[in-house]
């Protein structure tokens, strides 16, 4: 028994109703039928001219030639984009987005949270001008059909067999990283090849790179050339920790400056203590209004929030100061550590930034973030 929408095979999970076997495992999704193939979901034609495209910037030569390869490659095979945070992962697909549009094919972009999918569609609809891009996800669901569908992970279960090209943006990172319900729904969704991009691919990829089921690519450089920020690191108790998050903050006055936090709790007591020194915004999970915060936040130019991993990724906030408070939380990985560090010295005009882990005790993970920014430095240069 498997079920044909999410493939699992668990039959601790499978329950026979009146009309028949159906999956528990993936019933919040609607109910599938084991009796009943999973059909392929109707979708209109991609219209002519969709594939015509125009970047904003031009890309570097590393960029153009880790593009045109994935462009190639990904007709025969799944294409693993192993690039640093930062380097144009969204740009580094647009030569293979647009050659499936050009071919009238199918194209979706998956992608962990929702106000990804928001920005995302808005820059997309930007380089393909002709194309029509809609964005599908929570209070976005009026319109589900379009020539590039941007979609967050969830929503695949719209699109039974719908895609000729599906890219996986942070495949490694919640709530796809360990969703066995999420794998199946986006190995359904696709009737071609996927792309993954992410700086910190988790050990099942890099297992399927070594057995030749995933042809990796690698981009060590941002756009601007400058290296990577690679974070200081300091260890003392909190009440030391707090004078020197202070000092820190006075320090980079005039810019915007993140303070990530363990928790959602850690949270708001940071964002109300701070508070008393500067105007401090919180944003978590929970927070309900996060796209009017992160707004607000990015035309502040000189604010503070203190925020929890849900910041961590696909967030550019221009000439941002990163400060992860509590590093050595066992909350954090290093693939966490990586990517809230990642959000410094991200744009052409901010190329540089600062960023400080401040622990209570030893942390390797923070010690092996610190490393693998020093060697991705290191593989730049190299290149170059």
């Amino acid at each position: 028994m498997q079920c044909p929408r999410c493939k699992n095979t668990d039959p601790s999970y499978f329950y026979k109703g009146s009309k028949g076997w159906y999956c528990r495992k993936c019933i919040v999704f609607q109910r599938a039928m084991l009796e009943e193939e999973e059909e392929a979901v109707s979708l209109a034609d991609v219209k002519e001219g969709s594939g015509e495209y125009l970047l904003q910037y031009p890309l570097t030569e590393a960029q153009k030639s880790v593009a045109m390869e994935c462009a190639e490659v990904m007709r025969h095979s799944d294409v693993l984009l192993h690039c640093v945070c930062g380097a144009g992962k969204t740009e580094l697909v647009t030569a293979s987005i647009a050659a499936m549009l050009k071919e009238g094919k199918k194209v979706g972009f998956a992608i962990p949270r929702r106000q990804v999918v928001l920005e995302l569609r808005e820059r997309l609809a930007q380089y393909f001008p002709h194309a029509h891009v809609i964005a599908v996800c929570g209070g976005h669901t009026g319109e589900t059909d379009g020539d590039l569908i941007i979609c967050t992970t969830h929503q695949l279960f719209r699109y039974t067999k719908a895609f000729d090209l599906l890219i996986l943006d942070e495949p490694d990172a919640f709530p796809y990283r360990g969703s066995d319900v999420l794998h199946g729904i986006a190995e359904t969704a696709c009737r071609g090849h996927r792309i993954y991009l992410t700086a910190t691919p988790d050990e099942e990829m890099k297992a399927r790179v070594e057995e030749g089921s995933l042809h990796v690519l690698t981009l060590y450089a941002r756009p601007h050339g400058k290296p990577l920020p690679v974070p200081k690191i300091l260890r003392m108790p909190h009440v030391f920790g707090f004078v020197c998050l202070l000092k820190w903050l006075k320090e980079h006055a005039g810019k915007p400056r993140m303070v990530f936090v363990p928790t959602i709790k850690a949270a708001r007591w940071m964002a109300w203590l701070l508070s008393l020194w500067m105007p401090c915004k919180c944003c978590t999970s929970r927070t309900s209004d996060k796209d009017q915060v992160m707004e607000e936040f990015r035309n502040e130019k000189d604010g503070v929030i203190a925020c929890t991993s849900v910041l961590e990724r696909g967030i550019t906030v221009p000439d941002a100061q990163i400060c992860v408070w509590d590093a050595d939380s066992e909350i954090f990985d290093e693939a966490a550590l990586v990517q809230m560090a990642g959000r410094a010295g991200r744009t052409m005009t901010a190329p540089e930034g600062d960023v400080l882990f401040l622990c209570r005790s030893y942390s390797s993970l923070a010690y092996a973030c610190q490393k693998q920014l020093e060697e991705a430095n290191a593989y730049a240069v190299s290149f170059v």
